[in-house]
Formats: structure tokens, sequence, C-alpha cells
């Protein structure tokens, strides 16, 4: 009940699954000391601990003290079919479904994850790139972040994100725009909208993608446990692109997460006046992020052995396949007007005799016509505007 393996068989003893489904309501996100006992004694016997007289080590009073009043209130079997009735389920580390990447985090791994949607959380966390940014994302912020999303989805890549509005609204939305697979993680629980306002954008991420939440249904979202959400987007990808962020912003966050995890960092440049893209080229400048600019750098870093970019050039012109010599000469032709072989030897710096064959071979192609003596450019030859030889 409530989670398994890919085939659909029960990985995880269903009492551990209560305990942590209790835990889940107990801890707060990330809680490391908790993530200590768990790794030292069990959820089952935390989760004993916590209701009933003895203390574990490392908690002080006060805090123990708040622990055990959560732990009253929890009613894990109610929950977990409440869930499962609503389509959900909920993982711990065992299942089949388990991104093992998550367990980098060590004692701030999750106590489990609360999960709704058709795909198998596991496997879009393989090749999987968290997009991040602005909120508040300008114009150019929002397209580009759109335009990642597409991209990547059209690539096979799952796109992670947080669901909120700007950098990860637009993300989202491009990964969903191409028909690929995207994964919320949600600062709430998986039941709750947040925001209000992307509650279609939520609800096609749930349908088509998946939703993933640490807190239990019906947890409310706050300052901290967005922060503490950041580690998971993080940990779950092979890296994370930051697209604007100012020097503040809690994307910056989510990439300092990543580089601790050794993921990549990568992000999209941005105007240098745009307050927006401040903390975006910091990570560039001295947090050793990469540049990229669209989906092709993100894969190549992320990717695996083959997968490159695009081999980026300016657009070639046909005087680029001319032999040096013949270029040469040609850049000795004026703009305007026309000149005989001795001319053009003295601008070019050869010979009469080592001119006369690139002017033969630059006619046969073209480039130049012939008056009797002259030579000139030919129409079609003449750059816009002025020749850099006048």
């Amino acid at each position: 009940m409530g989670g398994g393996t890919e085939d659909g068989g029960t990985a995880v003893p269903e009492e551990e699954r209560l305990a942590r489904v209790a835990l889940s309501k107990i801890a707060e996100p990330g809680d490391e000391l908790v993530g200590r006992w768990l790794e030292t004694y069990g959820a089952q016997e935390v989760l004993r601990a916590l209701c009933g007289e003895s203390a574990l080590p490392g908690a002080s009073r006060t805090r123990w003290e708040g622990l055990r009043l959560r732990a009253r209130d929890v009613h894990p079997g109610e929950e977990l079919r409440s869930v499962t009735a609503q389509g959900g389920r909920f993982l711990c580390p065992g299942d089949g479904e388990w991104p093992c990447q998550l367990d980098d985090l060590g004692a701030a791994r999750p106590v489990g994850l609360w999960v709704r949607g058709p795909a198998n959380l596991r496997i879009c966390a393989l090749r999987s790139v968290a997009v991040v940014g602005a909120r508040a994302c300008s114009e150019y912020g929002g397209y580009v972040a759109a335009a990642l999303g597409s991209d990547l989805a059209g690539r096979g890549w799952t796109v992670v994100s947080g669901a909120a509005y700007g950098v990860d609204g637009a993300a989202h939305r491009g990964a969903l725009a191409a028909d690929g697979a995207t994964v919320g993680v949600l600062a709430c629980g998986i039941d709750r909208v947040y925001p209000a306002s992307h509650a279609e954008l939520i609800r096609r991420i749930g349908e088509q993608g998946l939703l993933v939440a640490e807190l239990p249904p019906g947890d409310h979202p706050t300052k901290s446990r967005f922060i503490l959400r950041n580690r998971v987007i993080a940990a779950l990808t092979r890296g994370t692109v930051v697209v604007e962020a100012a020097l503040r912003s809690g994307s910056l966050a989510t990439a300092r997460h990543a580089r601790r995890l050794d993921r990549w960092v990568m992000a999209v440049p941005g105007p240098v006046t745009s307050s927006l893209s401040a903390g975006a080229h910091e990570l560039v400048r001295t947090d050793g992020g990469s540049l990229v600019t669209d989906a092709g750098d993100v894969v190549e870093l992320v990717g695996g052995m083959g997968e490159l970019g695009p081999h980026r050039r300016g657009p070639s012109v046909p005087h680029d396949a001319l032999p040096p010599l013949a270029a040469r000469v040609l850049d000795a032709l004026p703009a305007r007007g026309s000149a005989e072989v001795a001319q053009l030897a003295l601008r070019a710096g050869l010979s009469p005799e080592a001119v006369r064959a690139p002017l033969q071979e630059l006619h046969a192609l073209g480039f130049v016509i012939r008056q009797g003596k002259q030579w000139q450019l030919a129409p079609s030859a003449k750059p816009a505007g002025s020749h850099p030889i006048e």
C-alpha cells in the first residue's frame, strides 16, 4: 500500500513504511538529527522512542518535547490510505521507484517522498535537469526557460523545477508543450496548490509527469521549507541550470546544493545591466558555474559520452572556401572601380606573376570580371556597405 517496486511488489515492510509516513509528519524536511537517528536506529525505533518515554541522544529537551508533541497527532495508516485513494503514493528508501541519488544527501536525505503522477520517479531522475530561476523573471528569462524546458524534453530529458512563478513555471510549461516529462518538487503537501494561480499548471504536471513532496498531505509551505526543498531538486538531477537570479535569489541555494553534491552547475547569461542576471553571472565568475545558452550546451555537460552540443560558427560565405592566395588577391581589389595587375600586385604585396593565376581562378568562380587590362569585383561579390580597402 502506498509504494512498491517497478513491477508493483512491495520492497519495504509495511511497518517501516508506516513509521516513515509518521516521521514525515513529525520532522521538518532535511532534519539531520532525525536523519542520523534513522541511520542508527531505524524508522520504527525512532517512532517508538518519540511515542514513549526514553529520549534519543543529541536533542535538547525543548526540541525533544516539540517532536513528541507532533508525534501525538499522527495517524499514518489513515493518511496513507487517503493519499492512495487519490492516486498518490509514499516512497521509501529501498523501494524500486526510489531515486538512489537522493542518498547523496546523507543525513539530510528525505524520510520519504509523497508522489502523485503516472511516471516512475527513479526512471525520470536518471536523465533529469533542474531549471530554476527568478520568480519575478523578465520576458527574456521566461522565454529562455520555456525554450530550455521544451528542447530538453524533446531530447528525452526530464525537466525538474519547483512549480513556482517565473522561471520554474516557464520551464514546466515548455516541457509540457513538448509532451515531455517534468517533475514539480513542492514545498507543501501534494494535495495543496501553491501558488494558487498555478492550479492548472500543477494539475497538468500531476497528469503528465510527477508531483513530489517531502511534506505530508495538508501541510503548507513556509520560507524555510522552500529553501530546504531546493536540496531535493539539486539531488534528484544531474545538473542545475540557473536562468535568471538576483544576488540573493533562492535559486542560487539550489545551485550551491548542486555544487556540494558534485552535480553540474550552469548559468544562462543575461544583460550585464540587469540585476536579475547578476546572480547567474556570479555563478560563472566565482563559483565555477558553466555558461550555457541552450539545451545543446546543457546536454553536452550532463549527458553521456557522444551527446555533444552543436559546433557554432558564423554564417559561411563563398569567400570562406577560397585558397589563401586567391582570398588575398580578392581583398586587394577596390570596392569601386578597377585596377591593373601591377596595382593589384602592389596592394597584395605580391609579384605580378603571382597575381595572375589567382585572378584567373577568381574570374572562373565569378568573383571578378575583366575589361581589357582592368580587373574589378563582380556585382555579386561586392560586400554590403563599404569595402574594407578603398
